[in-house]
């Protein structure tokens, strides 16, 4: 069975947020698993860097009406997986992230720069392809790969890749004004309600989920909460339309590389079995932010963008009442410029209590998971999120709002059995304080949150059991008759 796994990021070289992670890791589960996967991203300046000498594997004509060529290039991920990089040094060879400039600002001409990416990988999924490799199955990812499946659906080249779109975060949905359809090469009769048109614009993520074979997210419940008004985004009429194809698989992790027994990073390695250890980690992080040595106050851990969606308004509006518990706070990241603000104020008014470091530290994030003793997720929706099963690896017990991911993956202390974090349901500040409270009571019971971390550091978090199923869904939506297509 051959994949070819398309996205716009890809880690450790290009990142903005989780689909970097999981494009990275499941194309390499799944070739542990013996499946002929290959992974198609432009060739941004990191990855140029990377590998300067990759070779020519083909060339890319211009596809009318797109104005650039482009060029395959081969390399290979670290874990053995080919990497195809999409050579436009036109549309890709820039500074600043894959969407943005330097200046926070979208490029332009996102959507023809992004059209060229599906328009290429859906080239490679049909018979005209110039390699000498062609998938059973084309596996796009976000809106950014979103037209491939249209190109196959409205320019057909049989016989063809069955599709599978994969909805990391419903809230972007590459929205273009109506124009940009003619520099697709998409035909003018796509722009129906049953084709790429939303509400008067040109929706790539809307082009993908309508003619996918089939559509996955990252978590069952973020599947089933897609379908209704509150959390479709817009999409919940055509989410339900084709719920018969839409999948839920929880993310995965690297769990070699989130491993608190072999972490470089952290101060102290240690284990389920030598939890004693995690408490120098707490030490080293407090030395390090600069905070007061205050082993009878518990530490809270917080890495995310600083928005709305993931709730971080709720704590900064909360910050009196945490300073009064009381409890220690160590937030990492960046986002809305008012949180950014909000949080560094907080950082000067409660020195020695409070700390804050804008922007993002890998190295950083590792020592925060090992030495805080729980993680904050109040997210108000969360498809499948990461860092609670980094917490929950690390024997951090997170407290989370029941939603998405969060809600597949965290088990409130009240299961006596299988509790390994602390949930809440209504997304307000009482809910979050009052969570926050059961769990700083929990955590003065020595024994009891000892089980928790335990109970939380046995959970399968790695990518075999999702990369199996993806496999078994790929092998179901390939035509048996006359074999692989």
């Amino acid at each position: 069975m051959k994949v070819l796994f398309v996205t716009s990021e890809l880690s450790p070289w290009v990142k903005t947020g989780g689909l970097a992670d999981v494009a990275a890791a499941l194309p390499e589960a799944l070739h542990a698993a013996g499946i002929d996967v290959r992974i198609l991203v432009p060739a941004y300046p990191a990855l140029k860097a990377a590998f300067p000498a990759a070779p020519m594997q083909a060339a890319i004509p211009a596809l009318p009406p797109h104005p650039h060529g482009a060029a395959l290039r081969l390399a290979q991920s670290a874990g053995g997986v080919p990497l195809y990089l999409l050579e436009c040094d036109a549309w890709f060879d820039r500074p600043g992230n894959p969407y943005l400039g330097t200046k926070g600002q979208d490029w332009p001409d996102n959507g023809a720069r992004f059209a060229l990416l599906a328009r290429v990988s859906a080239l490679l999924a049909g018979s005209r392809t110039p390699l000498d490799w062609r998938p059973d199955v084309l596996h796009c990812n976000d809106w950014q790969t979103g037209l491939a499946p249209a190109y196959l659906h409205y320019l057909p080249q049989p016989p063809q890749a069955v599709t599978v779109m994969t909805v990391h975060n419903l809230a972007f949905q590459g929205l273009f004004d109506h124009a940009l359809l003619q520099t697709t090469g998409l035909p003018e009769r796509a722009w129906a309600i049953d084709g790429v048109e939303y509400h008067g614009y040109l929706s790539y993520l809307k082009a993908g989920l309508q003619f996918a074979e089939a559509i996955t997210t990252v978590s069952p419940t973020y599947a089933r909460e897609i379908q209704t008004p509150a959390e479709g985004m817009g999409m919940d009429g055509l989410l339900r339309y084709r719920k018969a194809s839409l999948h839920g698989i929880l993310n995965g992790i690297d769990t070699a590389q989130w491993n608190p027994r072999k972490d470089p990073h952290i101060d102290t390695r240690y284990s389920a079995r030598t939890l004693a250890l995690k408490e120098a980690n707490t030490t080293a992080l407090r030395r390090e932010l600069g905070l007061d040595d205050a082993p009878d106050m518990p530490l809270l851990g917080v890495i995310s963008r600083l928005t709305e969606q993931k709730g971080l308004d709720l704590v900064a509006a909360l910050a009196e009442e945490l300073a009064a518990l009381p409890v220690q706070l160590a937030v990492l990241g960046s986002g809305a410029r008012t949180l950014e603000t909000a949080f560094t104020d907080l950082a000067e008014r409660y020195q020695g209590q409070f700390a804050v470091r804008i922007g993002f530290d890998d190295g950083l994030a590792h020592r925060i998971e090992a030495g805080a003793d729980m993680f904050l997720m109040p997210s108000r929706f969360e498809p499948c999120g990461l860092n609670q099963l980094f917490s929950l690896r690390y024997g951090t017990p997170p407290i989370v709002r029941a939603t998405g991911g969060l809600a597949d993956t965290v088990i409130d202390a009240t299961d006596v059995q299988h509790g390994n974090g602390f949930v809440f349901t209504a997304a307000t500040a009482e809910a979050l304080l009052a969570t926050i409270q059961r769990a700083v009571d929990t955590w003065h019971e020595r024994k009891r949150w000892r089980q928790l971390q335990r109970h939380g550091m046995a959970r399968d978090s790695s990518w075999e059991n999702p990369a199996q199923q993806y496999a078994e869904l790929y092998r179901s939506l390939i035509p048996t008759t006359g074999g692989l297509v």
